[in-house]
C-alpha cells in the first residue's frame, strides 16, 4: 500500500471511529487496514490512534496528521481531475430526505451516473442531522432552515407550500376561511426532528408570519404518516406543493386558505466546514441545482 492509499485507510478510520467499518468503505479486509495503521505509526514514529475493545479515536497527534491528510488527498483528487477531462469517480455517500429522495433525487438519478460513470452512488434515508463525518457520510440534503451547526449549507431550492384539508374534514368541520377564525380546526401534529417539538401552521399575513396552533388529536413525525392523516380527514396540515401534486390531483385533499400563502421552505446541502469538498460533492450540488430547477 502507497503512503497515499495508506492516508486513504488512516483518514476513513479516524472519520468511522472503527477499523471494521473503515474496512467495509474501503473494500478492503480488517486485517489489511490494521496492517497499514501499525505500518503507518511504525514510518512516523507516533501513536496515530487510541484503542480499546469499543472505540477508536485520534490521538493529538492523529488529529494534526489526519488534517494534513484531508488536505492532501484533496488537493492531489482535484490536481488529476483536471487532466484529460478526467471525471470525478469513488463512493458518493449521501443522505437524503426520504419524500425528497423520491421525488426530486431518484427519478434523474440515472442521467447522473451515466455522465459520471466512476462514481458509486450510496444513498440512505433520514431527517435527523447526521454527524457526516462519523457516520462516513460526504453530504446531508434536507429541508427547512439549517441550525447552527459545524457545517457548510448550501441552498439548492425554495420549495412552495400548501396548506391542505381531505373533503371529509371540510364536510365535519366546514371550510376554514381566515387564520384568525380557526376556532373548532384542527391539525394534524408535526414533531420536528430537530426541535423535539409540534411545528405550527405558518401564514403570512399583511407581510408578517403569523403562527397558528391548533388541538392535534394526531401528532407524527414522518412526513408519509402526516399525509396519511391528513387524508383521513384527522386535521389540516401544511406540506411542500411537490409532495401533494398527486392527492391534489385526486382531490384526497383540498388546497385551502389560498389567500394566506405561506413562506417558501429551503432545501440545502449541508457538507462539514473543515472538509475541501471534492469533485465528486461538487458535480452533485451542480446537479442537484439544476434537478430542483427543473422541477420544483
Amino acid at each position: 500500500m502507497d503512503r497515499f492509499d495508506a492516508m486513504r485507510v488512516f483518514s476513513r478510520v479516524v472519520e468511522r471511529r472503527s477499523f471494521t467499518l473503515a474496512a467495509q468503505d474501503t473494500g478492503l479486509p480488517r486485517s489489511t487496514v490494521t496492517d497499514a495503521i501499525k505500518q503507518l505509526e511504525t514510518r512516523l514514529g507516533v501513536r496515530l490512534l487510541q484503542r480499546t475493545t469499543r472505540h477508536v479515536s485520534p490521538t493529538l497527534d492523529g488529529e494534526a496528521y489526519y488534517q494534513r491528510c484531508l488536505a492532501i488527498l484533496a488537493d492531489i483528487e482535484e490536481a488529476e481531475g483536471v487532466f484529460a477531462g478526467a471525471k470525478p469517480k469513488g463512493m458518493l455517500r449521501v443522505d437524503v430526505h426520504g419524500t425528497l429522495a423520491r421525488h426530486f433525487v431518484l427519478p434523474s438519478l440515472p442521467s447522473f451516473l451515466e455522465t459520471y460513470p466512476g462514481i458509486e452512488f450510496y444513498m440512505s434515508e433520514g431527517d435527523r442531522l447526521v454527524d457526516l463525518v462519523r457516520e462516513g457520510i460526504d453530504c446531508v440534503l434536507r429541508v427547512g432552515v439549517p441550525g447552527d451547526s459545524d457545517m457548510v449549507a448550501r441552498r439548492v431550492a425554495m420549495l412552495a407550500e400548501v396548506t391542505l384539508a381531505a373533503p371529509r374534514y371540510i364536510e365535519k368541520h366546514g371550510l376554514p376561511e381566515h387564520p384568525d377564525r380557526l376556532q373548532g380546526h384542527r391539525m394534524v401534529g408535526f414533531r420536528s426532528s430537530a426541535t423535539g417539538g409540534v411545528l405550527p401552521l405558518e401564514f403570512l399575513i399583511g407581510g408578517s408570519i403569523r403562527n397558528v396552533t391548533l388541538p392535534a388529536t394526531v401528532t407524527v413525525n414522518a412526513a408519509e404518516s402526516f399525509m396519511s392523516a391528513a387524508r383521513l380527514g384527522l386535521g389540516l396540515i401544511q406540506a411542500p406543493r411537490y409532495h401533494a401534486e398527486k392527492d391534489l390531483a385526486d382531490g384526497t385533499l383540498v388546497h385551502v386558505l389560498r389567500d394566506f400563502p405561506l413562506t417558501e421552505t429551503p432545501v440545502s446541502l449541508l457538507y462539514p466546514r473543515n472538509r475541501q469538498l471534492s469533485p465528486r460533492v461538487r458535480v452533485f450540488i451542480d446537479w442537484l441545482v439544476k434537478v430542483f430547477a427543473r422541477q420544483s
